[in-house]
């Protein structure tokens, strides 16, 4: 473990004259001899140390957002810059250019899609016009047909042949309820219903007088259904009628494509529905594109993230920068010079002694006088290995005074404050062992004689030792020192 300790006050030892004790071990003689130390108070701190380099805590590598030509570097190398300075620009016109032309194909997909929904819109203003047109247009071809049969409306001609239709059910009910088929002659004519009911043939049907009555009174009521509808039909010009009804009909008909043709544009629209969405993505596409060309314009130009300092200028004016997509370039390397880090590599005895927060006190090579504050702000979780020795990572803030003289890259060592004691009593940590029974005991000169006692330990850095109970102030403890 490298552990460090700092007393406060310098520890008085007393080096009494002992009797020499002779151990010989293989032929040889070694001289092992009794320190005596006085027991002061003092303060210890245990700490953990290691070494690395000095890193930027806040850096940036700086890119163009889009490839051109380097038309400006306008820092170098040392400068100081502020948050939002400009440091480079690429060549604009290509940038411009494409800038505009994607505000031009924006503009036409935005014209196109306007005239894709309004041409939508027209088609079925234009089908719901040509059935009101249609239906004006029946409209005028019966009230001209009503005119022309002047006392018989449409409606009343179209009643007379319906009397005239029930008339004829009426008798051929009643003629098949009676059995009756009338002969028909060689050239297939049917005789006079009235003639053959009162002819011998019929006369000899049993009842023939009920129906004769029955038949008779419908083929009345036939007749003058018929002769009413002759009335209205032949009461006027005949041919002029038929051309007007047959436009009539021929208006009805309109009327009825018309709707259909309505209808068959509100059920099937997707011609409609997948030109309009087409339009809508041609400007979705375009406004992406319009949106590129404006990006690529801002990032033609690099700016300062953050204050700081200009590390490197890793291009010249006049040198094509590579779209950052196809293999991105760094431009400008900056850094915050007041906020430095350092990393170093710590003993895996010592890494659980560390953790994050402790205070540390940094010392940098190149700078032997000085010594700089810094904390625990990462400890990382997987080891290195040098030579056999399993390392941690541990990484510190630093803070760094305005003309400190601190680079990046430096070498630098830190120790981690652990723990730390004040005033409190302090042995050499050789002087603590352990008895036949285990307990930690001290040597103590007591009335000239060395004795054992047990005592507590606290704090040990490897040098020293905190003794918390079991000795006083102004004790004397003994210790062996070989020779």
């Amino acid at each position: 473990m490298k552990n460090k300790i700092k007393l406060g006050l310098i520890l008085t030892v007393l080096l009494l004259a002992l009797p020499g004790i002779t151990a010989c071990t293989g032929g040889s003689q070694e001289e092992v001899s009794q320190q005596l130390v006085r027991v002061e108070r003092g303060d210890i701190t245990v700490s953990v140390t290691g070494s690395g380099e000095i890193e930027a805590s806040r850096e940036a590598r700086l890119a163009f957002g889009s490839g051109g030509k380097v038309d400006e570097i306008l820092v170098k190398e040392g400068d100081e810059v502020r948050q939002g300075d400009v440091m480079a620009r690429l060549d604009l016109s290509p940038l411009k250019l494409a800038y505009a032309q994607a505000e031009v194909a924006l503009t036409q997909a935005q014209l196109a899609q306007k005239t894709t929904e309004q041409d939508a819109r027209d088609a079925e203003d234009a089908l719901e016009l040509a059935l009101l047109n249609a239906e004006i247009s029946l409209g005028t071809a019966r009230f001209n047909l009503e005119q022309t049969q002047d006392l018989y409306t449409w409606s009343d001609i179209k009643t007379a042949k319906a009397n005239v239709d029930d008339a004829e059910r009426y008798l051929e009910d009643l003629l098949d309820k009676a059995g009756i088929q009338l002969p028909q002659d060689p050239l297939g004519n049917y005789p006079d219903i009235i003639e053959y009911i009162f002819g011998d043939e019929f006369t000899k049907t049993p009842g023939y007088e009920l129906w004769q009555r029955e038949i008779v009174h419908a083929q009345s009521r036939l007749n003058t259904a018929e002769d009413t509808l002759d009335a209205m039909l032949y009461g006027f010009d005949t041919e002029e009628v038929a051309i007007k009804r047959q436009q009539v009909e021929a208006a009805e008909m309109t009327v009825a494509q018309a709707q259909r043709d309505l209808e068959d544009l509100a059920e099937d629209v997707s011609i409609q529905d997948l030109q309009v969405i087409s339009a809508g993505q041609s400007v979705e596409l375009a406004r992406q594109s319009l949106d590129d060309a404006r990006r690529q314009l801002d990032e033609a130009s690099i700016i300062a993230p953050f204050d700081g300092v200009i590390a490197q200028v890793l291009a010249k004016e006049g040198d094509i920068a590579p779209s950052p997509s196809m293999a991105p370039k760094t431009i400008i390397y900056m850094i915050a010079p007041n906020l430095m880090e350092l990393v170093v590599e710590v003993d895996e005895i010592d890494i659980p002694l560390v953790s994050l927060g402790q205070e540390a006190v940094i010392t940098v090579d190149a700078l032997p006088d000085a010594e700089f504050k810094g904390a625990v702000t990462a400890v990382y979780p997987v080891p290195s290995e040098e030579g056999g020795v399993v390392l941690y990572d541990v990484r510190l803030s630093l803070e760094v005074p305005d003309d400190a003289g601190i680079r990046v890259g430096m070498s630098a060592s830190a120790d981690i404050l652990f723990e730390e004691r004040s005033d409190v009593l302090v042995v050499p940590s050789r002087a603590i062992g352990k008895n036949d029974q285990g307990q930690t005991i001290v040597k103590v000169m007591a009335d000239e004689l060395i004795q054992e006692r047990v005592v507590v330990v606290g704090l040990d850095d490897g040098l020293r030792a905190e003794i918390v109970s079991g000795l006083q102030e102004g004790e004397t403890v003994a210790l062996e020192v070989k020779r």
